[in-house]
């Protein structure tokens, strides 16, 4: 097995929503603000060759919306999900399973491109991979979180023929080395990958826990469907991940890729941040 970082670019939201009912003056110590209160965010993916499958976990937001879209996110960097795959020696044709974590459109949006007037799977070889019980939600959405749910995303997975659903055992087998692991809070059954690399466990932490400032169990995010179920799930998963020594990969820290845990004084803590590529 072999893994990867895929940078798709970073944007940005407002830093009171990532944080929820954490003060301003404390989350700005570790993601400052700028003049609008808008705090920058990586929109990080991950590559896995497993078994002579190449797996692409999540895709970024893409870059199909028009202009009044792009204009609320501000994107910004030089990385793209093109440039980070052709890096590696790799195109979109070579993918052969998408795996989405959850279908909000910073997540989704890279899964579909536009060919002419035409919305259609930008990994034209690839499976798709959702659950039932997730996709039922998107496409029903509730009103607080439609805008993350934006059709023309999701829509043509199933109209491609190329989207299988997920059984939602938690824990259920992806491959021989790649587990789910399923949260509610933020989003209805959000799916976690935990990876068998070698001697270690990576567990992709989506928006269980989108960045080492997120780590102190109060620091909830806004856009948190369920906010208390989060900090539950939050919980339960840090401990397990001081337990067994996971490496935690995040997906929107700006500046951090992956981080182990420690239990300290205060509770679960960092403990140290390195690149994928370190391990």
């Amino acid at each position: 097995m072999n893994i990867h970082t895929i940078e798709t670019g970073f944007f940005k939201l407002d830093g009171g929503a990532m944080f929820g009912v954490v003060p301003k003056t404390i989350w700005s110590r570790t993601n400052p603000a700028d003049a609008n209160n808008l705090c920058t965010w990586a929109m990080r993916c991950l590559l896995i060759e497993d078994e002579g499958r190449l797996i692409l976990v999540d895709t970024g937001i893409g870059n199909k919306q028009d202009e009044r879209f792009f204009s609320h996110y501000y994107l910004h960097g030089d990385a793209s999900l093109d440039s980070s795959l052709n890096a590696l020696g790799f195109n979109k044709d070579d993918i052969t399973d998408v795996f989405l974590t959850h279908l909000h459109f910073d997540h989704v949006g890279g899964a579909i491109v536009r060919d002419g007037g035409k919305l259609v799977p930008a990994f034209k070889n690839a499976t798709y991979w959702s659950n039932r019980q997730h996709w039922d939600w998107a496409i029903y959405p509730n009103e607080r979180e439609k805008a993350s749910f934006l059709k023309e995303n999701i829509m043509p997975l199933q109209e491609s023929g190329q989207l299988k659903f997920v059984s939602t055992e938690d824990g259920a087998r992806f491959s021989d080395n790649i587990h789910i692991r399923f949260v509610y809070g933020h989003t209805d059954a959000m799916m976690l990958p935990l990876i068998n690399y070698g001697d270690k466990q990576i567990l992709y932490m989506a928006d269980l826990l989108p960045s080492v400032g997120h780590i102190p169990l109060p620091y909830v995010m806004a856009y948190d469907m369920f906010p208390l179920k989060t900090l539950t799930e939050k919980k339960v998963f840090l401990n397990e991940a001081v337990e067994n020594n996971y490496i935690l990969f995040l997906e929107h820290d700006p500046v951090n890729e992956c981080c182990t845990l420690q239990q300290t004084e205060k509770g679960v803590r960092v403990k140290d941040t390195f690149k994928i590529d370190e391990l």
